[in-house]
């Protein structure tokens, strides 16, 4: 079983409740080979921590950046809670070695995929939440998450949407407007993945995975960019 005290000591965290901190990290993957299990998997408690998660971000930005308007603001929010960043910051704080999962998603590097890893912290914060409270939550995203993330987001400009970015060049480069189409979907309806190929005509430029056509879209546009040296 995993040693959840390694993580509490890790972070400088004691959880009250020891259970929260253990169904934070339960994929429901886990409870399928495990129908026995005593906790249930962390889904509502991701549902919680995104809410948590975003109220925390919009505030210190709100506050720190009190000449910016609205439009920087949403941006820059959308950059630091998204999949690819939270991802990030839970493989730097470790939080892999602690999700619970089925032996089919160890064989398929589970621990390594970032939605789940994503999910996870998300999950994480809403169990700190009713473990501790607001101030906690608050304490603990902005010291891994928006101190560590958010200048680096302002000073390369990651907030810009990459498709977008990529339209504006196609059409000032090559006078041609991008298009977008699903390659692959798998998964069940729960848990959708996509691979979209985005073109310049007929051309295959670049391909990007996500849970939505939309963030497998953002992720091709990013990876186009890169192969036409357009960043």
């Amino acid at each position: 079983m995993i040693n959840f005290e390694e993580l509490e000591k890790n972070l400088n965290i004691s959880f009250k409740n020891k259970d929260l901190l253990t169904q934070a990290f339960c994929h429901r993957s886990y409870l399928n080979e495990n129908p026995d299990f005593k906790l249930s998997h962390n889904e509502r408690l991701e549902f919680l921590g995104d809410a948590v998660l975003e109220l925390v971000t919009t505030e210190y930005i709100f506050t720190n950046y009190p000449d910016k308007p609205e439009g920087d603001m949403t941006s820059w929010r959308a950059s630091l809670v998204n999949a690819n960043t939270l991802y990030e910051v839970a493989l730097e704080i470790k939080f892999n070695e602690f999700v619970l999962l089925s032996q089919g998603e160890e064989k398929e590097n589970g621990r390594s995929k970032k939605y789940i890893l994503a999910d996870s912290f998300e999950a994480f914060i809403g169990s700190l939440y009713l473990d501790q409270g607001y101030q906690a939550c608050k304490d603990f995203i902005e010291k891994h998450l928006i101190k560590k993330k958010l200048e680096e987001i302002i000073e390369k400009k990651l907030y810009k949407d990459p498709k977008s970015l990529f339209q504006e060049r196609s059409q000032e480069i090559e006078s041609v407007t991008p298009t977008y189409q699903v390659i692959e979907e798998t998964g069940p309806d729960h848990m959708k993945n996509f691979i979209v190929g985005v073109f310049l005509k007929e051309q295959l430029i670049a391909e990007g995975e996500g849970l939505s056509k939309h963030e497998a879209e953002l992720n091709a546009a990013s990876k186009a960019l890169k192969v036409k040296k357009w960043e």
